[in-house]
Formats: C-alpha cells, sequence, structure tokens
C-alpha cells in the first residue's frame, strides 16, 4: 500500500477526475490518494466519481488558499 499526492490544482473539469482516474487505473487496492484541486467543483465531482467507481473518499477539506485536499482510498 502507498500514499501518493496528485497536485491538480489549476485545472478544470473534467481533467482532475480523468488524471485521478488515471492514477487510480495503475494503483492497487489500498492505495491512498491525496488530491489537490482548485476547481470548484471538485468536492461533488469526486464524490459522485467514487460512488460510481467503488473506490472511497475518506476525505473532503476545503483550505482557505481554494485548494480543495480530496483524500481517496483505491477499492
Amino acid at each position: 500500500m502507498s500514499d501518493l499526492t496528485l497536485d491538480l490544482k489549476g485545472l478544470k473539469c473534467p481533467l482532475p477526475i480523468l488524471r485521478t482516474k488515471k492514477a487510480l487505473a495503475q494503483a492497487q487496492s489500498g492505495d491512498v490518494f491525496t488530491v489537490l484541486a482548485t476547481d470548484a467543483g471538485a468536492p461533488d465531482d469526486f464524490a459522485a466519481f467514487c460512488r460510481h467507481t467503488g473506490h472511497t473518499l475518506l476525505q473532503s477539506e476545503s483550505g482557505e488558499d481554494g485548494v480543495f485536499t480530496l483524500t481517496i482510498r483505491c477499492k
């Protein structure tokens, strides 16, 4: 199991989801990804993505600097 960070700040929808999907496809079950995104729709997009793909959204936080931190566990 590994912990990885994807810095996707500055990317607009759908790129944060697409880049995360690509990284998760190469991951092993149980790997944890921390995604940093600035797209305003990221929290809702990642919640829906996890519901549809079976991955687990462990955490979704909004920072004062406009950066969302989303933590995902690979199924």
